[in-house]
């Protein structure tokens, strides 16, 4: 019987507007005196990925961010004294909740979980206020529990950021099950400590590549949609 859910936060529950799309890089690139080339940007993400995944037990630190949004930029064609302010401009302006839009399926899902009482937690490895994002996207009272991994101090995969938020909700790892939109951080991080992993893959969404192995996807449920998350609960 699940009697909790986990949700990662960044492209599961939330994702970037224009200002974190390729248009976005390319008037920050601009503010910072550089030219870009905005047709570049969805392979500059990918190639980035790696720099995310690489950690298997990492510390949370802004520098990790700061080398993945340099990275972009210097792929779109940033060059000079200029990257580094920008990458910092960027990774500053991630914490903006009004730079982000909710997937339309989210409200609905939290609601349904609210009334099987379910209780509902926030995985993050974001730097935002959790708190702040309930409050600006108006989910409060519908989240029991929030860990982010800049205050907890381990990102995921690491084990204790899971067995944290488990401790918050008072409720045992086999039940309670990780919806996330990353098979190493969210999945896999979770199925370690006993949790089960269920992998959001919504159409059209640019995902990076996980950087870890395809075989740990056997077993794994896989969605489309929050809308399809009830049945497997």
């Amino acid at each position: 019987m699940t009697k909790a859910v986990f949700f990662d936060v960044d492209f599961t529950l939330i994702y970037p507007g224009p200002a974190f799309q390729a248009e976005g890089y390319r008037d920050f690139c601009a503010k910072h005196g550089m030219a870009v080339d905005a047709g570049a940007f969805a392979e500059a993400v990918r190639s980035a990925s790696v720099i995310l995944d690489e950690p298997e037990d990492a510390v949370y630190a802004p520098q990790m961010f700061l080398d993945y949004t340099r990275h972009i930029i210097e792929r779109m064609g940033g060059r000079g004294p200029g990257v580094d302010a920008c990458a910092r401009d960027i990774y500053d302006s991630w914490t903006g909740c009004q730079h982000f839009l909710m997937y339309d399926d989210v409200p609905d899902a939290l609601r349904w979980l609210a009334a099987q009482d379910v209780r509902v937690g926030l995985i993050s490895n974001s730097q935002r206020s959790l708190e702040g994002f309930q409050r600006h996207f108006a989910l409060d009272g519908l989240v029991d529990a929030a860990v982010s991994s800049s205050e907890h101090g381990y990102m995921k995969p690491h084990p204790s950021i899971f067995e944290a938020a488990l401790r918050l909700v008072d409720v045992r790892a086999a039940d309670a099950v990780m919806v996330g939109d990353n098979l190493r951080q969210d999945v896999d991080g979770a199925r370690r400590v006993g949790m089960r992993g269920v992998l959001v893959r919504r159409p059209g969404a640019l995902h990076a590549p996980d950087g870890c192995d395809p075989r740990l996807l056997d077993g794994v449920a896989v969605i489309r949609s929050l809308a399809d998350l009830p049945p497997l609960l």
